[in-house]
């Protein structure tokens, strides 16, 4: 061996061949980290220095080639002068620089996923083998950046500006055939031939049956393209990215400025402009949220790990209830390869839930992501029922009928009756407390809550309630189960509203004073779409359905009187007393017409006036910035609460839970990022301008606390 470090080894091969082996010793994957750099280094001084060298082959000795930057140490060095991040990252470039610059033909022999920096460092050598197996790709649009060990500069000039655009600007990762049809990929075969695939390529590279010096050339110069050609290729994807993109997302619109200005340089100077863009996007707020996401998504995925290691198998699913959010249910389990027995009281009932799972089994199969066999194998799995007694077999049984204590607590009696003692059971209830549900059952530590979002299908967050007497092994099997069938479990702690829906009603509550104040419900919708909500708080509203949010206000009434109980007669007063239901029957705040797809698009109607006008008297004009503030202010400041009172664990989960359940917008980060983003102390100024207005805008002590001593959420 000529090199062993803790990350990388050099071993010499016959014919003058070296293999630079990425395999790190202390851990079980591949990770781009300072340390791991500043080896690789060495280990390419070896290599240059090796006499008689003919050929470099670069490999992993892990199942997975390189996961890509140890993003945790990338976002400690954002943090420090562009200067000194340049210098790190020039540093890079001047090693992978040298692989790409050796005398000798190099190859790459990729299996698993070469991702971020993994999928760079392949692109260094002359050739890349992929193993069937491997995924390829270039995703650091996601985090708010752009490649920036040279994969922007690389990509291109290999494949095409267009075809580069396409890879980078939408961050996606690429399977080894898809890398195959662009030329990413040279050659694809079986993980069991890939080494000596990989080598055979090498010592043909030595023979001259392949031009790797002239494919060197092509990536180390400018674009082959035209002026004229150029400027309308990068023009064209400024329009398209950024249609995709929107205006909140700066990564895609600057990596399509960065390729354009570096169209016609030659690799050093390209580089420049990739360092420089990088920087530059470092710093913004947007890449400080998306890599926070990234790392509050690797929290949640250990927090699944450690419940899992002590979770009982779930083999056997039930649901209690069809109909679209039974049906939904049972078709993601039954997907993700868990059997489930539905059971209702109606044929009707259950036709309705086997209709939408397979509707959403169509959908997958319209897509290509299904195949004809595997759908009925699936839907083979899903037993449709009126017997209780089907049930009896489940490991864990859902109750999702109709959102009524009465009815859940008689349902949730039966099923105990019909499981075995240790049967999980858990409620799909959005309002009603866990703890007075548990009192139907003799062994409510067995009990807790299972919260699907709809359409169960896209919304990832499942919020898994912990009652009081719930057993920490129930928590544990279910959030192992959640996240089997797909989902990612938040374990939250009872309250009124458990901690998504008592946190969206503040913010509606803020909608609803902003109209009695005289504020258009128009304007506000467009000023928090503009603002980065899926959707203004009254289309939102008409959405969910008028009845759904009133009389799920109640409960937050109930159970948060100061804070929630609306003074006065509410604009959704008027709408539910009208039997304005929104999407529902048509109207809402808005009518709802089919458009040419056949699903209801919103206009305006003036019908609406009168309601409105029964509860604000006369209309005001607001600026934008007071509309943001007194609808973000409510909402922050009860995830505060929340999170002070022990209701959520930690910021990391609070802000998941608000972006996979309601759509808060995803570059702010999350409530608690985003007064992080304003500042503390800002934010406090910010409720204190609308004190006022109520409880609903109180600052806790807790957070004046942090105010004063300057601390963070993150």
């Amino acid at each position: 061996m000529l090199f062993d470090g803790d990350f990388f080894q050099v071993l010499p091969l016959d014919q003058g061949l070296v293999e630079l082996s990425f395999n790190t010793k202390r851990k079980t994957v591949n990770i781009l980290s300072l340390a791991a750099l500043n080896e690789l280094a060495q280990a390419v001084d070896v290599v240059k220095e090796r006499s008689g060298l003919s050929g470099l082959l670069i490999s992993s000795g892990k199942s997975a080639f390189i996961l890509g930057a140890d993003i945790t140490e990338f976002l400690a060095l954002f943090q420090s002068p562009e200067a000194e991040l340049a210098s790190q990252l020039q540093k890079v470039h001047d090693i992978f620089n040298t692989i790409e610059d050796l005398p000798v033909p190099t190859v790459t022999a990729v299996n698993g996923d070469a991702l971020g920096g993994g999928c760079e460092l392949a692109l260094t050598t002359d050739y890349r083998v992929l193993a069937t197996n491997a995924s390829i790709g270039l995703p650091e649009v996601n985090l708010g950046i752009i490649p920036g060990l040279g994969g922007s500069v690389r990509l291109p000039r290999l494949i095409g500006a267009e075809n580069a655009l396409e890879w980078m600007a939408k961050g996606k990762t690429h399977d080894a055939n898809s890398a195959l049809k662009v030329a990413v990929a040279d050659a694809v075969v079986e993980p069991g031939d890939l080494h000596n695939s990989a080598l055979d390529l090498l010592k043909r590279c030595i023979k001259g049956d392949f031009p790797y010096l002239e494919r060197r050339k092509q990536k180390k110069g400018p674009l082959r393209l035209r002026p004229l050609e150029a400027a309308m290729a990068f023009e064209t994807a400024k329009g398209l990215v950024f249609q995709a993109a929107g205006p909140h997302y700066p990564a895609p619109m600057a990596l399509v400025g960065s390729l354009q200005k570096a169209c016609f340089m030659g690799r050093e100077e390209a580089t420049e402009v990739e360092i420089s863009t990088f920087i530059g996007l470092s710093k913004t707020d947007v890449c400080t949220s998306l890599i926070g996401l990234f790392l509050n998504n690797q929290m949640l995925n250990k927090i699944a790990a450690r419940a899992a290691e002590s979770a009982r198998p779930i083999n056997q699913a039930g649901v209690l209830g069809a109909g679209i959010m039974g049906g939904g249910i049972a078709y993601q389990s039954a997907l993700k390869g868990i059997p489930v027995v539905m059971k209702d009281i109606a044929d009707k009932s259950l036709d309705l839930g086997m209709s939408e799972a397979v509707r959403q089994l169509n959908r997958r199969l319209e897509r290509g992501r299904l195949q004809p066999m595997e759908m009925a194998k699936i839907i083979s799995t899903i037993k449709p029922t009126l017997t209780m007694a089907d049930i009896a077999g489940a490991d864990i049984v859902i109750e999702a009928v109709v959102e009524n204590p009465k009815v859940k607590l008689a349902v949730l009696s039966d099923i105990e009756k019909a499981v075995d003692d240790d049967t999980i059971i858990t409620s799909n209830t959005s309002t009603i407390s866990i703890d007075s549900l548990a009192k139907a059952l003799n062994k409510p530590e067995r009990f807790c809550g299972m919260h699907f979002f709809n359409p169960v299908p896209v919304m990832p967050l499942v919020e898994v309630i912990r009652g009081k007497d719930t057993s920490e092994d129930t928590i544990n099997s279910v959030v192992a189960y959640a996240t089997r069938i797909g989902k990612s479990p938040i374990v939250v702690n009872n309250c009124p509203g458990f901690f998504v829906n008592r946190i969206l009603f503040p913010y509606l509550m803020g909608f609803n004073l902003l109209i009695r104040d005289g504020a258009d419900f128009r304007l506000v919708d467009k000023v928090m779409e503009q603002f980065g909500w899926p959707m203004g708080p009254a289309y939102l509203q008409d959405v969910i359905g008028i009845d759904t949010c009133y009389h799920a206000l109640a409960v937050m009434e109930a159970g948060f009187p100061n804070r929630m109980k609306f003074a006065d007669q509410s604009i959704l007063d008027e709408l539910y007393e009208a039997k304005r239901f929104g999407q529902k029957n048509g109207k809402g705040f808005y009518h709802y017409e089919p458009d040419k797809k056949g699903r209801p698009a919103k206009v305006y109607n003036e019908d609406v006036e009168p309601l409105i006008q029964s509860v604000q008297g006369e209309s005001k004009e607001f600026d934008h910035e007071t509309i943001i503030a007194r609808m973000m202010a409510p909402l922050c400041l009860e995830t505060v609460r929340c999170l002070e009172e022990g209701i959520v664990d930690s910021p990391a989960e609070a802000d998941m839970a608000l972006i996979m359940g309601i759509g808060f917008p995803k570059f702010r980060g999350g409530a608690l990022r985003y007064i992080d983003s304003l500042g503390v102390d800002k934010f406090c100024q910010i409720a204190d301008r609308f004190a006022a207005l109520g409880e609903l805008y109180q600052v806790t002590d807790g957070l004046r606390d942090m105010a004063k001593s300057g601390k963070t959420f993150f």
